[in-house]
């Protein structure tokens, strides 16, 4: 097995996989483990109109989300928990299917998990870990990985080069794969020893679809296992976003 090792300094990173491992190794210990929030769901429409959501979101590193969506009581929900994601409605699922969330990956699960796992996970995504570049995103320096100068539509994703936290993903959306679809991590601010993008944007093929607006942020908090478990999903104790 190759041990990776982050370089010294920004400057000797020429590798995806060195990258990830700068990620991990600048947040090793500090990044927190749990963390939960309240997000305003914004869906823009076709023609023009929005439509809004409220949902109470659980989150344990590496890998699980649970989503809860208002009115809680319903039991409607997602869940993203070993490796799948599990969709609620009225409190049941037809079951689970395999899904590596890309977001939690990239925006939470870098910081707290073995480096090699990212960047196996990283390469599932389909993203060149060999193809690296410096580039300028929203008035900073940033990292871009997967793909050259100009090429906006072959997987990638962008890293923040000072803060080392991940600003953007690039990927092949729709059944075709024939569109792009574009997320941008906002407006992050601090939480314990790490950071949490306040703002989510998703494009698809340059079209705003949805907003991700975060609030009341709370990072490693005690949270219940079982709000994990797709076969407790409305029995755990779901008021744990009122406790605080």
């Amino acid at each position: 097995m190759i041990l990776l090792v982050a370089p010294a300094f920004a400057a000797d990173i020429t590798t995806g996989e060195q990258l990830i491992a700068a990620m991990h190794k600048k947040y090793d210990g500090k990044w927190y483990k749990t963390l939960t929030f309240v997000q305003k769901t914004i869906t823009h429409k076709p023609d023009g109109t929005t439509s809004a959501e409220t949902w109470y979101e659980a989150m344990s590193l590496p890998g699980k989300l649970r989503i809860d969506i208002d009115p809680t009581e319903k039991g409607n929900g997602i869940l993203f928990a070993d490796g799948k994601v599990f969709s609620f409605k009225e409190g049941k699922t037809t079951g689970g299917r395999p899904f590596v969330h890309p977001l939690m990956v990239l925006g939470f699960d870098v910081y707290g998990q073995p480096v090699e796992s990212t960047i196996s996970q990283v390469k599932g995504m389909g993203i060149d870990l060999s193809v690296i570049r410096q580039d300028r995103w929203l008035g900073k320096d940033v990292y871009v990985v997967g793909a050259k100068s100009g090429d906006a539509a072959t997987p990638q994703f962008w890293v923040d080069k000072k803060t080392l936290v991940f600003v953007r993903l690039i990927q092949a959306a729709g059944r075709d794969k024939k569109s792009v679809a574009e997320t941008q991590f906002n407006k992050y601010v601090k939480a314990k020893g790490g950071w949490v993008a306040a703002e989510v944007l998703f494009f698809v093929d340059g079209k705003a679809t949805t907003t991700e607006e975060y609030s009341d942020i709370q990072a490693d908090v005690a949270l219940d296992a079982d709000l994990w478990n797709p076969e407790k999903w409305t029995s755990v104790d779901r008021t744990y976003y009122k406790k605080k």
